[in-house]
């Protein structure tokens, strides 16, 4: 795919131009609005999603915001799970503190909750396939069923599972949203996001709004994602194996107290991971013994693993929740979440598993 690197389009005809503008599927007007490579990085998405069509946008952040913002209206109630990425749910407070959008948190395994929570002005449902950063695997099929039976629209971030483990939509999920930073891209080398949708109706009310928020990805950033994805498949089977060496290993080093990752039997997921999953992830957390002052000086032993934000590049990436991804939560928020002060998040990459178990080994010790 050719990188449309313009900002806007020329015409003969002005009916043309002037129809460009009022819909997706018109012609190319203005990169705000559309992009030829932008609209084929949609396309592969959407595809690979099992969607009828998706909006891209600049940042991970930038779908949710999108999506949440071109569906709902102040006074509206959204149920969502306990477990969230830090800026979904710092992006859920606000909404509640500037539109008085009320939400109610549930177990993301909890279809009983979800029925209980409905109100008569209740909207949306929001989950995740794999919770960032403690890996609570949501039970999509019965949380999909429990909404639809609602009238509620269900939003899925899919960010750590990617269209190679799971893909929501076939599970009633009604737009799946993605940070492409992460898996898609694969490189740590852009910023993007995307929101696919299922229904055709739900998309162009969400890309209406998108245009008025201006949340549009920059073409080249499109295009290397496009490149990314070429490879996305082999480089989650190597995630996923990686991360199966060392939550194995760290399970049984003296140093660390627990490991979460939905494919140990004791997660509290596993049942559900099993079900729904082909593999579990390339994230895991683990607790050190000791707490923070463990964690930081794990964190800063290593040599390998790299202390950085974001997932899904080829490098292994550590980070501490509280303090960095999940630092707007409380410390009730962060303790219903399973968060702890010592809780050690790790990006696993496709770096050989051996050498990534020595790093992990020496900085323990």
């Amino acid at each position: 795919m050719p990188i449309y690197q313009t900002s806007g389009f020329q015409f003969e005809d002005p009916a043309v131009f002037a129809d460009g503008m009022t819909r997706p599927d018109g012609a190319f007007v203005y990169g705000r609005y559309s992009n030829p490579t932008v609209r084929s990085l949609e396309e592969a998405v959407a595809r690979l999603e099992g969607g009828t069509a998706a909006v891209a946008a600049a940042s991970g952040m930038g779908a949710i915001n999108t999506v949440l913002l071109g569906l709902l209206q102040p006074g509206d109630h959204v149920i969502a799970q306990h477990a969230l990425y830090g800026g979904t749910a710092h992006v859920l407070d606000d909404l509640t503190e500037r539109f008085g959008i009320q939400v109610s948190y549930v177990a993301e395994d909890d279809p009983a909750a979800v029925r209980e929570a409905v109100r008569p002005e209740t909207k949306l449902l929001y989950l995740e396939t794999i919770a960032n950063p403690m890996t609570q695997v949501a039970d999509l099929p019965a949380m999909c069923a429990a909404a639809r039976e609602a009238g509620l629209t269900t939003v899925v971030d899919n960010t750590f599972a990617s269209p190679i483990l799971c893909r929501p939509i076939e599970h009633g999920a009604d737009i799946v949203v993605h940070s492409t930073t992460k898996y898609l891209s694969g490189h740590a080398d852009i910023l993007g996001g995307i929101a696919v949708f299922a229904d055709d109706a739900l998309y162009r009310k969400v890309w209406s709004y998108s245009c008025a928020l201006g949340t549009t990805p920059d073409p080249f950033a499109a295009w290397l994602t496009l490149r990314g994805m070429q490879t996305l498949a082999l480089r989650m089977e190597r995630h996923c194996a990686n991360a199966r060496v060392l939550a194995d290993r760290l399970a049984g080093h003296p140093a660390v107290v627990a490991v979460h990752w939905p494919g140990l039997p004791g997660h509290p997921s596993y049942d559900v991971a099993a079900k729904l999953l082909p593999d579990f992830g390339g994230v895991l957390s683990f607790d050190v013994a000791g707490g923070r002052p463990a964690g930081e000086r794990f964190m800063s032993a290593v040599r390998l693993a790299l202390l950085a934000p974001s997932l899904g590049g080829v490098e292994t990436l550590i980070l501490h929740p509280a303090s960095t991804s999940h630092r707007h939560l409380d410390d009730a928020q962060l303790a219903q979440a399973g968060i702890g002060a010592g809780t050690v998040r790790v990006a696993i990459g496709i770096e050989h598993a051996e050498d990534l178990w020595a790093d992990f080994e020496q900085a323990l010790g």
